[in-house]
């Protein structure tokens, strides 16, 4: 027995020196790593400073015919070297340093981002089913803990979802700020309606902002289903890059199909602004606090901001439309980051 356990140690013993092997095989390869991406990184920087170069000398001899061709190929040289930093680390925001540290959030891979920003989407729907729950037994009990609770989820939800999407920002979403600056005003709200005290004003708006959340996890129901399904089939043809998310994690291509989820879109909204209409007249209630003017007012900037944007995310520039033909071109012929010499063959699809 004692031999056999001699001969079962040496044998881990010779099993644990090919390991050492295999890891400093490992620790070499990933110092070798480190430093191509810093030389990738510090060529990058040399390229846009020499392309803003180039292209602020484009403004004094516009018109040149000769340029023409060069000026077309500045844009398309902005197209590769947007593909080359897809896959590269960035640092993370301000806001992300504040919160999480100096922590590298960027993800290397493409199926790495798709599955954080498809975490994102299901996040959010798993999120409003339990928000329905619990407006369900708001309305069913009347109990004050559960509003408590609701409001202290809120508060939660929306904090989580500014992390979230700063990172996906980090990993070069498109979200545009407005959705960004809209939940964290969210977040606010939330925080508002927590200490709001139960008085005669919130007894006559409860029931109304309720209603309007419950509809609000309907659309966003709506929104997912939406959001899914054209992800995956647009993802599979590589129309577009998996991250980028602007509108509620809408895509830039997805406002082809849009027609149907508008008019529940501008339904929430102007929920939003009859909310802001009856806090502004609850206002002047007699036990009104500040509670109801802020709402009233973030409610207000709430509508704004979201039929705003809604409204002026549909029409592009022409320069973005032009980065997105390229980057689409490039991918589909190379699956991979095209080299220089590639140009001529992009010039025969165009």
């Amino acid at each position: 027995m004692a031999d056999d356990i001699q001969a079962e140690w040496e044998e881990l013993a010779d099993e644990y020196k090919k390991l050492e092997e295999t890891h400093q095989v490992y620790l070499n390869k990933q110092k070798e790593f480190l430093q191509s991406q810093s030389v990738c990184l510090a060529q990058i920087k040399h390229q846009r400073y020499r392309l803003k170069s180039i292209q602020k000398n484009f403004k004094s001899l516009k018109g040149s015919h000769d340029l023409k061709n060069i000026e077309e190929e500045a844009v398309k040289r902005e197209a590769q070297l947007q593909l080359i930093e897809e896959t590269l680390p960035k640092s993370g925001s301000r806001y992300l340093r504040v919160i999480l540290g100096n922590v590298d959030v960027s993800f290397l891979s493409q199926d790495a981002k798709f599955k954080y920003k498809d975490d994102y989407e299901k996040f959010k729907l798993i999120c409003h089913v339990i928000a329905l729950v619990s407006l369900f037994l708001i309305m069913t009990t009347g109990y004050k803990i559960f509003e408590m609770l609701y409001f202290f989820f809120l508060v939660w939800y929306y904090c989580t979802l500014t992390i979230r999407e700063s990172i996906l920002r980090t990993n070069g979403s498109k979200i545009k700020m407005w959705w960004r600056i809209h939940h964290a005003l969210s977040t606010v709200s939330s925080g508002i309606f927590l200490v709001w005290p139960e008085n005669a004003t919130w007894l006559e708006f409860k029931g109304q902002f309720f209603r309007y959340n419950i509809y609000n996890c309907f659309l966003q129901y709506l929104l997912f289903n939406y959001q899914e399904g054209a992800l995956y089939r647009l993802r599979a043809l590589g129309q577009k890059d998996n991250m980028e998310i602007t509108l509620e994690g809408f895509q830039y291509w997805m406002w082809r199909g849009l027609t149907f989820l508008l008019p529940f879109l501008f339904i929430a909204y102007f929920y939003q602004l009859y909310n802001a209409y009856i806090l502004y007249k609850l206002s002047f209630h007699p036990e009104a606090t500040w509670h109801v003017a802020a709402l009233g007012i973030l409610m207000l900037v709430f509508f704004t901001g979201n039929s705003i944007t809604t409204l002026l995310v549909v029409p592009n520039k022409i320069k973005n439309k032009m980065l997105v033909r390229y980057k689409t071109a490039l991918s589909r012929l190379y699956g991979r980051i095209p080299k220089n010499n590639s140009d001529s063959k992009l010039n025969k699809d165009d």
